[in-house]
């Protein structure tokens, strides 16, 4: 078994609406509580940071899946989507959907195409960060698959 470990600093010099700052690897930026939840808005914030470390995981799972299958694509793009819900004051992480969009070359058989859909759906079961949420986020997949245009 093999152990990693990630860190991170943090500093909070005020109340519930100053601007605070953390600090881990190459990351280092500003939180706030945003705007929605009528804070300042400044740098990101705990929302969007579960909502940047779901995508990521899940678009990186997703593209080393598909070199590991030797499956050609002219690009992989994605937005994300994360809901929060909030009743009566208390504020719950309700879903990500994951909408990844798959181009393949533009001789793509319809067997990649197939496997280009199984990847995307089996890299959002492998994601780490999908299985550390799974139970408490609903994450939904929203895949499209394309094919480039021809060269010709």
């Amino acid at each position: 078994m093999t152990l990693h470990s990630f860190h991170l600093k943090a500093h909070w010099p005020g109340l519930r609406n100053d601007v605070g700052q953390i600090e881990t690897g190459n990351l280092q930026t500003k939180v706030s509580i945003p705007p929605e939840m009528d804070g300042p808005g400044i740098g990101t914030n705990p929302d969007e940071m579960l909502l940047g470390a779901a995508a990521t995981c899940y678009i990186i799972t997703l593209a080393a899946m598909m070199e590991r299958s030797h499956l050609e694509k002219d690009s992989l793009t994605m937005e994300s989507e994360g809901i929060v819900e909030v009743i009566n004051g208390i504020i719950t992480y309700k879903t990500i959907i994951h909408r990844p969009i798959i181009v393949l070359n533009s001789q793509a058989t319809d067997r990649e195409v197939s496997l280009a859909k199984k990847l995307a759906e089996k890299a959002e079961k492998s994601c780490m960060i999908s299985r550390a949420l799974k139970g408490n986020v609903d994450i939904q997949l929203e895949p499209s698959i394309e094919l480039g245009l021809s060269d010709s």
